[in-house]
């Protein structure tokens, strides 16, 4: 394997459909994908959001707050984390939730070094609960996790094989690039992650890869190192490709 030790980020948008919140087929796609790279040997954590359920944005008209907001969307990500969990359970993996938010009838706090215990035990950490704090995403979750878990990568899940130059749903002549430095994604202003989280990375030396984790097996190409979706690193960047 190219990447021993990862942090998957899941969109809660890529866990839900246009019919439910939460998707019991998307589930079980990434929970099995998972449990592949798992099984193989690879140390995996996994930041979920909640878009699927809440964003803070999304009731800004009727949230006054947007501290308030935003506590509310680190909610939604809980939901989301239960329901990793128990789809990586269904397929025969241990798992923990573990939260930035206090909820401890259903989850454990976040403590880096409870989590890394975990890891060693061959158990999947499931991230919920954002930062803790309101006004940060969880891109930025996800950055500041993999860094404090001492992973090779930040692995984002999506439903688009990697970064366009413009949006393939809007542009049919959208071109892929297969590699972005840091920077180029900053300077194009490309919306890999939120700009937080892209410095953070950048500053930590840690490469995202941005891939379709609803391809079969693509999860655990990634990990062995195959070039799938789009490599984000301190290396230059190559033209867009189709």
């Amino acid at each position: 394997m190219t990447y021993s030790n990862v942090l998957l980020k899941l969109s809660g948008e890529a866990l839900g459909s246009d019919d439910a919140s939460l998707d019991a087929t998307a589930i079980s796609v990434i929970a099995n994908q998972i449990r592949d790279v798992v099984s193989a040997g690879c140390r995996l954590a996994v930041v979920v959001g909640g878009g699927n359920i809440l964003r803070g944005r999304d009731v800004a008209d009727t949230i006054e707050v947007r501290a308030t907001a935003d506590q509310m969307g680190m909610l939604a990500t809980m939901v989301n984390g239960l329901a990793i969990v128990d789809g990586l359970e269904k397929v025969g993996l241990e798992a923990r939730l573990m939260s930035a938010v206090s909820a401890h009838q259903i989850c454990e706090p976040f403590i880096r070094r409870r989590a890394l215990r975990h890891q060693e035990k061959g158990r999947v950490v499931v991230l919920a609960g954002g930062t803790g704090n309101p006004f940060f995403t969880t891109d930025t979750t996800a950055a500041l996790r993999a860094s404090e878990l001492e992973c090779d990568v930040v692995l984002k899940a999506t439903r688009v094989d990697g970064i366009y130059d413009s949006d393939p749903e809007k542009n049919p002549a959208a071109k892929r690039f297969s590699h972005l430095s840091f920077r180029d994604v900053l300077e194009r202003d490309l919306k890999v992650m939120d700009l937080t989280a892209i410095t953070m990375c950048m500053d930590n030396g840690l490469p995202i890869c941005v891939f379709d984790v609803f391809e079969s097996g693509n999860l655990a190409r990634v990990v062995a190192g195959e070039r799938i979706g789009t490599l984000v690193s301190d290396v230059s960047a190559a033209e867009p490709t189709v």
